[in-house]
């Protein structure tokens, strides 16, 4: 490794650890004059030698052009760096870092300002406590397993349960209690969340004594609390997103009540004309039921006509009767399907999207409100404003994480120092969460296991020749076309062919020795970093030891789970070629970004499916019963229920379909979702119980599809239009890797002859990266160090072997970082979402919580409005 000679051998690793963008002085944007020419130190690096000592190497320009590097102790340095800034307490240090946090985990800071209680908000925003928050939140939603009606073979006792559902409701009320002793109570007092989790546990607690009296004296109890659980989980602050999207829905719901209100009109006039139309001419359904025949009937048929379940069965009696009677059912599909449906569609999702963007807003000036906090706690006067100093910077992100590198320490500062003052104004200081978001993984030695203990052999001509061979596109090229001939094989298979097993381990032996080929070259931490190695792994891994199995198995012992799963596995190999396919990459790689963010959506759908669930299993539990179907072998016909008899429900074999425990609600009610034929299953257990049964689907069908379902796929559209559009494009990389490819500090695709960085393909994200990606000896990729040479060079104490210039420094050391493109939260792809309609200065009006409206507040609305007047 290239580095400064001094001292003999003992300089083991350089990284960066401060360097001064004097040069980049904007007069505009800074009040202060340039330092002068000789004072302005280009870069400050540490030297880290194996007798524990560390040195600062510091790199500037005399008047004539000179460049100059002086090593000293790097304790001496930081006093230095010190000495210029008046010292600042570890109270207001750990006040600004948990500013910090805050501001970049989207959280809004609520605690007195006193050394007891921001211990205590540490150790509720401590890792494991949120981890054993999530737990208990789980186990409190799967008591729905063993509580009657159970998962067969899973009931236990209701003292159990409840048991448990005590010591889950004692924690939250634990959480809740710290929350109230750090928080101000005006605040705590006036927030919703924290006392609909004190309504919750008293309406869960007198539930309990209520079920508990009647189950004891021989009476029937019914568990109505258990709707209301996942309400606990969405009021906590560790559930921001799914409440953000809560309260985003009951937000939504009044804009669009003009048009439900007029769609409902529509069906209730439409409903009455069916049933003066069709009521009295004695038509039938295609199961015998009266068409028509009542005027409740009426709207509910053509409800659900509109989801199209029962087209065109429920036209087709009128259509037999008369051709003219079609148009009625035309019109009408064209006024409440295609006209209002798309209508409300287009409202929910306007209306979702302008509170979704207002809370953006929100949680956007509290991110900016909280880093103007940490500013001012840090700030020191110079001149005649406020500003953070190089010194107290590093004490800041010191504390944030000791273990950060020097350098990309080096690096936030270069990024944030946009002026090259060589201090940070409030306007630079506030885009430090931002920063603190990409996600930067630190490298320094890629070699592979082979490369450390046997590197003789790994570097042996014969072994260079071999690893060349995989990382060619030649070696993926020829793998993939031996998947598609593997499809071919797989597809002309049939169970009387002999010769498909010989030709399945002759796949699965050349599958698995690419395989081992890639964890030979790229070693396996590599290897295991790639999704579709992962992937290859396992499938190829499982499908081959399954074989072994099959075949050392005595052939009549074969089981046919055993077969189903190696067919399974030999047709999942297929989806391999998605991952070779440049086209299929970035979609797919777009759909690995937006999932994380989907997730909150999945989860405000699962609240749903939840409370709905437990409602439907109180309802409608024991009422159909999966029996078989078969006459002969004496099964009980009609679901258990003589109500069934000739429904289509029973000749449809929907008997499956009950709400006797909990895994078979949920998967009823995501065959509502999918919405075909869920009128069939309405009307079964409008058979069994009563007709206005029909109002539980309807009202689950209106909630979660045509609201949810309808805010979830435009989500889905945007934010993938958002993502392919960038991938697509080639998404323009930011300021900090532009400033990691100017240092050097960035993989390579190549080794560089140039002493200049190019701009394209320098920094390989999750997008583009491959195992190709870098060479396998770091230490060899030392170029020159970019820049021109700005003069001759001088160095002190002896040193030597410094290029000229500061900005290129990788052959200074072995340390290299890795930008990933993944996104670390929801908040920030929301934020990138609206990030063109958001200023970059604008610290809003004051955020007391992150649950307010800010139409509510009247330094918004009046801001708003003077915006409306300036327009």
């Amino acid at each position: 490794m290239a580095g400064v000679e001094g001292e003999g051998s003992v300089v083991e690793e350089v990284v960066v650890m401060e360097n001064n963008t004097g040069l980049h002085h904007n007069k505009e944007t800074s009040d202060q004059p340039p330092p002068p020419k000789e004072e302005r130190i280009k870069s400050n690096l540490v030297l880290r030698k194996s007798d524990g000592r560390e040195r600062s190497l510091s790199v500037s320009y005399q008047p004539d052009g000179e460049a100059v590097f002086v090593i000293s102790d790097l304790d001496d340095a930081a006093a230095h760096i010190s000495d210029t800034d008046p010292p600042i307490t570890d109270l207001n240090l750990q006040l600004a870092r948990t500013y910090v946090e805050d501001a970049r985990d989207g959280r809004h800071s609520d605690f007195k300002l006193s050394e007891r209680h921001l211990r205590l908000y540490h150790l509720y925003q401590n890792i494991w406590g949120q981890c054993l928050l999530y737990l208990v939140i789980a186990l409190h939603l799967l008591l729905a397993l063993f509580e009657k009606p159970a998962v067969p073979g899973l009931e236990i006792t209701y003292w159990v349960t409840m048991m448990v559902e005590f010591g889950a409701i004692c924690f939250y009320l634990f959480r809740l209690t710290l929350i109230s002793v750090f928080t101000p109570l005006t605040r705590f007092w006036s927030d919703t969340k924290h006392l609909l989790i004190i309504i919750l546990t008293v309406l869960t607690f007198l539930d309990m004594v209520i079920y508990i009296g009647l189950t004891e004296s021989g009476h029937y109890g019914v568990r109505w609390s258990r709707a209301l659980r996942p309400l606990f989980a969405v009021n906590f602050p560790e559930m921001r997103q799914i409440r953000r999207s809560f309260r985003n829905l009951r937000r939504t719901l009044p804009d669009v009540v003009n048009v439900l209100f007029l769609f409902f009109f529509s069906l209730a006039i439409f409903a009455l004309m069916a049933y003066k139309l069709f009521g009295e001419r004695g038509l039938v359904w295609v199961d015998g039921r009266p068409y028509f025949s009542n005027y409740w009937d009426s709207i509910f048929d053509l409800y659900v006509l509109v989801t199209t379940a029962n087209n065109p069965d429920a036209m087709m009696p009128a259509f037999d009767e008369s051709a003219y009677y079609v148009v009625f059912f035309v019109v009408f599909l064209v006024i409440c399907y295609f006209i209002y449906m798309n209508i409300i569609l287009a409202v929910i999702y306007n209306n979702y999207r302008k509170h979704l963007k207002n809370e953006v807003r929100k949680s956007v000036y509290s991110k900016r409100q909280q880093l103007s906090k940490a500013f001012e706690v840090l700030a020191v006067s110079s001149g005649n404003k406020r500003v953070v100093t190089r010194g107290r910077f590093m004490q800041l992100m010191r504390t944030l994480n000791a273990k950060t590198n020097p350098a990309l320490i080096n690096v936030y500062w270069i990024v944030l120092d946009t002026d090259g003052s060589d201090v940070l104004d409030k306007g630079e200081f506030l885009r430090l969460a931002d920063l603190l978001n990409v996600e930067v993984s630190e490298v320094v030695d890629r070699t592979t296991f082979m490369g450390h203990f046997f590197p003789r052999i790994y570097f042996s001509t014969p072994s260079s020749i071999l690893r060349t061979i995989v990382k060619h596109k030649l070696f993926q090229v020829f793998f993939d076309v031996l998947t598609l001939i593997n499809a071919v094989v797989i597809g002309l298979a049939t169970s009387e062919s002999e010769w498909d097993d010989t030709a399945e381990w002759v796949f699965l032996s050349l599958f698995m020795l690419e395989i081992i080929l890639k964890m030979y070259t790229f070693g396996l931490r590599r290897f295991f970093k790639k999704f579709w190695n992962i992937f290859d792994f396992f499938v190829i891994g499982a499908a081959f030891i399954l074989g072994l199995a099959e075949a050392i198995a005595d052939e009549e012992g074969k089981s046919r789970l055993t077969l189903d799963v190696l067919l399974v596995l030999r047709v999942l190999r297929l989806v391999k070629i998605v991952g070779s396919v440049q086209r299929f990459k970035v979609i797919v790689h777009t759909i690995s970004k937006i999932v994380p963010s989907l997730l909150t959506y999945g989860a405000i759908m699962l609240v749903f499916y939840y409370m709905f669930a437990m409602v439907g299993m109180e309802s409608f539990q024991g009422l159909v019963k999966f029996t078989g179907y078969d006459i002969e072998e004496g099964s009980e016909l009609y679901c258990s229920n003589e109500a069934l008899i000739h429904s289509p429900f029973w000749k449809d074999h929907y008997c499956n379909n009950n709400f006797n425990d909990v895994i078979h609600t949920f998967i009823v009610l995501f065959e509502l979702t999918v919405v075909n034929q869920w009128h069939v299953i309405a009307y079964g257990y409008a058979d069994v119980t009563d007709p206005w049964a029909r109002f539980y689907f309807m009202l689950f069908h209106l909630v979660c599809v045509i609201v949810v379902l309808n805010i979830f796929t435009a989500f889905v559209l945007e934010v993938f239009i958002l993502e392919y559009s960038a991938n697509h494009q080639g998404h323009l990389e930011n300021q900090m890797e532009k400033k990691i490819q100017e240092m050097g500090l960035s993989f390579r695709k190549k080794k560089k002859k140039s002493s200049r960085v190019s701009q394209e393909n320098l920094v390989i994200s999750d997008s583009d990266s491959s195992e190709n990606d870098d060479i396998d000896e770091p230490w060899k990729a030392v170029g020159a160090v970019g820049g021109e040479a700005q003069g001759e060079v001088k160095v002190t104490e002896g040193t030597s072997n410094f290029y000229p210039g500061f900005k290129d420094i990788s052959g200074e050391t072995d340390v290299r970082f890795h930008i990933s493109k993944r996104l670390k939260n929801v908040e920030v792809l929301l934020q990138k979402m609206f990030e063109k309609e958001l200023t970059e200065d604008d610290l809003g009006p004051k955020i007391d919580t992150l649950d307010e409206d800010l139409t509510d507040n009247p330094e918004y609305v009046a801001a708003q409005g003077r915006t409306l007047w300036s327009l």
